[in-house]
């Protein structure tokens, strides 16, 4: 009876994961919400312009194209076809392996993201994160009352999950799905990911005690990869700008970063250069007051000691 449950649930997130439309397409273009993939193509092109030492009204001029539709594709408000997109590389002169990296981005730069945005309990600002985190070179996750997403075990994001207003049918697959997104931190060529958890996540038994030490359990076997940090910032460590609330910042090889802020029921995606430049600069603040890996993951495993005890 479980095996054929969990078939039904693997089915299930089969297809949440197949069906994605272009839903969250149309929703990103009409909110001005480039997804990373577009980011990467728009800075591809911008940097490709500039490098061959070509202005932009010059260059709309050679491919006989109005200045603002260049400006669109390089702002990443526009999408360009491949056949655009190798036009304005022919005429700038790039070639060999550039050319062909550009290419493919422009290529797979419309393809519609993971998740869609017309599944049941799924939302645009999720399926964004998702993407975020697919092709981030690195994140830092900063949560100071609950442990990171993409830390989380099954058993723990299912309390959250279960208590969030959710359809007892919905809770499973969304915590199949949650159990899928940690696949960036742990694949053959893993994301690097920083995770800054305020000591208050240590000690609040989301679950109860067995679930909490199985939860900070698996916390320090991530915090033994090269690619993952773990910092605890203590309670008592005065104001700094994480105190404003969570949020977590992607990095990327090709495109600007990327600030994700999500409430109860919202989320937002913070583009703009000043904006990121001040959640890059809070992210430092807080590193600054936080433990060291080592002291944190010494005061992880007191913390484990003494759930087990209360067991």
């Amino acid at each position: 009876m479980v095996a054929v449950y969990t078939d039904s649930v693997q089915c299930i997130v089969r297809v949440m994961v197949g069906c994605l439309s272009s839903a969250f397409t149309i929703w990103c273009m009409s909110a001005r919400i480039a997804s990373p993939r577009v980011r990467a193509l728009s800075a591809a092109l911008r940097h490709a312009r500039l490098g061959a030492g070509v202005g932009q009204r010059e260059l709309a001029r050679q491919l006989g194209i109005q200045h603002p539709t260049l400006s669109y594709w390089e702002r990443g408000a526009r999408v360009p076809s491949p056949e655009d997109v190798a036009a304005i590389l022919a005429t700038l002169g790039i070639t060999g392996e550039e050319r062909e990296r550009i290419l493919d981005l422009a290529r797979h730069a419309s393809e519609p993201n993971w998740l869609a945005a017309g599944v049941p309990g799924m939302s645009p600002g999720l399926a964004g994160v998702l993407d975020c985190e697919r092709t981030a070179t690195k994140i830092t996750d900063w949560s100071p009352l609950l442990m990171p997403g993409l830390l989380q075990t099954s058993d723990y994001a299912r309390v959250i999950l279960a208590n969030g207003n959710l359809p007892a049918q919905e809770v499973e697959p969304r915590v199949m799905m949650r159990m899928a997104r940690r696949d960036v931190i742990t694949r053959s060529r893993p994301v690097a990911f920083t995770g800054l958890i305020g000591e208050a996540a240590l000690y609040n038994p989301i679950g109860g005690p067995e679930v909490m030490a199985d939860q900070l359990r698996h916390v320090l076997k991530m915090a033994d990869s090269e690619t993952i940090t773990v910092q605890v910032v203590p309670t008592d460590s005065g104001w700094h700008p994480g105190l404003s609330g969570p949020f977590i910042l992607f990095d990327f090889a090709d495109s600007p970063s990327i600030v994700h802020i999500e409430h109860h029921r919202s989320s937002a995606f913070l583009y703009e250069e000043k904006d990121v430049e001040d959640y890059q600069t809070a992210t430092e603040n807080i590193r600054g007051v936080a433990m060291s890996p080592a002291e944190s993951v010494g005061l992880i495993a007191e913390a484990i000691t003494k759930l087990e005890k209360s067991l």
